[in-house]
């Protein structure tokens, strides 16, 4: 990502179109331009070699107004603050859009979790829980798995918390493993959550999904399972894509083939998979073909103003955090592209997160059944709120996402008499 690319005064000047567009003085939405809180932590973590490496973590709490903080925890070396408070910021409006009580929250390490064994992951994920205990709780902040980050990973952080705590405290974090009080259905939430909201634009913009041409970057949980359910929605899944590079087929791929074939075994990429009638394209490639629905499930920033005007796709569904810049949003506008937000599309997972939340907290186990209708209602009905604001104030999906969350927080601090 490009440094002079700021990514937290780029939703900052969302919120103040928003703002403006909702009618809001300053004072009203002033304190969401600041995150509530900001801890930066020295992680030192005793190497498989018997050396000591120090690791810096964060951990930004951007807005309690609605509830507690909630988000995920991202191991990469390429994190930094700018990118935490962003994404906390974007957590704090993506809760507000699907109407779930929890304010913005996000955390992280600049590590390069590929590098490190599993014994040093475990290690640091242990220590930085300890340095973070004070802040985090099941009433206070609640993290979750992010890039690089996994079910065992959460376990590792509620354990210690439960250790430091004193007790067993399974609502300090969602994404757990199933036996340790993980709920059904989560893995699947953020691509099931992809696949809803794809029906749901098909429908408004008259597209029938049986038989739509859909790209994907990305073949990992996200992206993977978008194209799953997608595919089994009747959609032909052209192409899709991992760092190795994409696959396309013009009839369509065999997406559960792949997907079968890339979980085998560990380290498997797509540039591995062969099949008769397929052809290798770039990423690059990928975003420019003639398909009806585009999913950038994999890094932010993919979509920019290089290629943005070369994008043929008459629906944009962005299944990553931030996948198109600023001024690829506006190209993209301009050529008559919708585009569903992030903190609509992939919502799925914070949906289910929530609920796996409410399973701790009142110590009970909903079948998976029971989630998907629930995650169904949530994204559908989030949907229909984002494209009503949007026809009202005649403007995009992003914009409408953004009034409909910033009109949410401000109403509750208002309720709560907030003063400033």
């Amino acid at each position: 990502m490009s440094k002079s690319y700021n990514p937290h005064e780029e939703i900052l000047r969302i919120v103040d179109q928003a703002a403006a567009l909702l009618g809001l003085e300053k004072r009203d939405y002033i304190q969401l331009k600041s995150p509530e809180r900001e801890l930066k932590v020295s992680v030192p973590v005793r190497m498989d070699d018997g050396s000591i490496q120090v690791f810096e973590g964060y951990r930004v709490q951007h807005s309690g107004v609605r509830g507690p903080y909630k988000g995920g925890t991202r191991y990469h070396q390429n994190v930094d603050m700018d990118e935490v408070k962003a994404l906390a910021a974007a957590m704090t409006f993506k809760c507000a859009v699907v109407d779930i009580p929890y304010g913005g929250g996000k955390g992280g390490i600049t590590v390069d979790a590929t590098k490190l064994s599993k014994a040093e992951l475990e290690r640091l994920t242990r220590k930085y829980t300890t340095l973070l205990y004070p802040i985090v709780g099941p009433h206070i902040d609640i993290p979750a798995p992010d890039v690089n980050t996994n079910d065992e990973v959460m376990a590792w952080f509620m354990d210690t918390y439960s250790i430091l705590n004193g007790q067993l405290t399974l609502a300090v974090v969602t994404g757990k493993p199933v036996p340790l009080g993980g709920s059904l259905g989560r893995s699947e939430a953020t691509g099931r959550g992809i696949m809803l909201t794809a029906r749901e634009i098909a429908r408004k913009v008259g597209l029938d999904l049986k038989g739509a041409r859909v790209a994907v970057q990305g073949a990992g949980n996200v992206g993977g399972t978008a194209a799953r359910f997608l595919h089994r929605e009747g959609c032909q899944v052209v192409a899709i894509s991992d760092v190795s590079g994409a696959v396309y087929k013009e009839d369509g791929l065999d997406i559960e083939e792949i997907w079968s074939f890339l979980r085998a075994e560990r380290g498997r990429l797509l540039k591995d998979y062969d099949a008769p009638g397929l052809s290798r394209i770039s990423n690059t490639e990928l975003l420019q073909l003639q398909v009806d629905i585009l999913v950038p499930a994999a890094l932010e920033n993919a979509i920019t103003a290089e290629n943005a005007p070369h994008i043929k796709a008459q629906i944009v569904l962005e299944g990553a955090n931030g996948p198109t810049t600023a001024d690829a949003d506006n190209i993209l506008a301009e050529r008559g592209i919708t585009v569903v937000p992030d903190i609509l599309t992939n919502a799925g997972g914070v949906v289910v997160s929530y609920f796996e939340w409410l399973q701790n907290l009142q110590s009970v186990k909903w079948e998976e059944d029971e989630i998907n209708r629930k995650l169904e209602y949530t994204m559908v009905k989030a949907f229909h709120d984002v494209w009503n604001m949007a026809e009202q104030a005649g403007t995009s999906l992003r914009m409408g996402a953004y009034m409909l969350a910033l009109d949410r927080i401000v109403t509750a601090s208002k309720l709560r008499g907030v003063t400033f």
